[in-house]
């Protein structure tokens, strides 16, 4: 009987054990996620990182030190919306996520799409901005490209991590990697036959040749494909953030200052979806 009592005295002790673990773990959790938003708080301000090297995006007024592009406008707003300042930290994109794994900066913005593989490690807002994928090639001859086939043996630029250089090398190109260099860099680069193409966001792709008329390159006219979505990232943990900064996103939907913002710096409305048939990649680990 002693045995027994003993037995039903260890037992219950492990269950309240379990429970008090549980009950930590919860605590722990809840606590980490009201310290990124308390800490924002407590300073009044919002960190966030971004490149200033995007034309639409993210880069400086010509001739100027004044930081501006969608994503810039856009994150000034929800930083205004939510009684904060925003302090922007240039840097290149590769080092974006590990800055906010290190607590350098608490968001990044700077068009970084919304992907199954990143959402395992970070949160992500709402969308802001849908696109899609296509490329930057020589004017004269695409480049010798007429499908994604085709990159195969060609020199594309691209950033080293980016879900460009991954959709470039999955088809068998060779991806020549820059630091955080303006898009001049890129371009030049393709104009001048030391790369091939560059396989990119649509809207930025269209302002980059816009930008340059004197090099001898353009949009592919034919391809169109990954359709992407680009968000607001933060701390896996940051759900009070992540919460607030959806909120703000929403006003700006319904009362269209995402849409204000998105033709002012693109020139077509990049916060709604477009139309048109898109080509899925198979076979991606993003």
């Amino acid at each position: 009987m002693k045995r027994f009592y003993l037995f039903i005295a260890i037992l219950v002790m492990m269950v309240l054990s379990a429970c008090g673990t549980g009950n930590q773990k919860e605590e722990a959790s809840a606590t980490k996620e009201d310290a990124v938003w308390s800490g924002i708080e407590k300073r009044g301000k919002i960190i966030a990182g971004t490149s200033g090297t995007l034309v639409g995006a993210s880069t400086y007024e010509e001739g100027t030190d004044k930081l501006t592009g969608y994503d810039v406008e856009l994150m000034r707003e929800i930083g205004k919306r939510l009684g904060l300042d925003v302090k922007f930290e240039i840097m290149g994109i590769d080092s974006m996520l590990p800055a906010i794994q290190s607590g350098r900066i608490d968001v990044a913005v700077n068009d970084i799409e919304i992907t199954d593989k990143r959402k395992k490690q970070f949160a992500f807002s709402n969308p802001y901005k849908y696109s899609y994928t296509t490329m930057v090639v020589r004017k004269e001859d695409n480049s010798g490209i007429n499908s994604l086939e085709d990159l195969e043996g060609k020199r594309a630029g691209g950033g080293a991590t980016t879900i460009f250089s991954q959709i470039a090398e999955h088809f068998g190109a060779e991806v020549v990697t820059y630091g955080n260099a303006p898009n001049e860099a890129y371009l030049r680069d393709v104009h001048n036959g030391n790369t091939d193409v560059i396989v990119n966001d649509y809207y930025l792709s269209k302002f980059g040749v816009a930008a340059f008329p004197e090099f001898d390159i353009t949009l592919h006219p034919d391809l169109k494909f990954h359709p992407t979505e680009q968000a607001v990232v933060m701390d896996k943990e940051a759900t009070v953030l992540q919460t607030k900064i959806n909120e703000a996103l929403q006003e700006m939907r319904e009362d269209g200052t995402l849409s204000e913002l998105a033709i002012k710096f693109y020139q077509e409305d990049a916060s709604k979806k477009p139309e048109g048939e898109i080509e899925e990649i198979e076979g991606l680990d993003l």
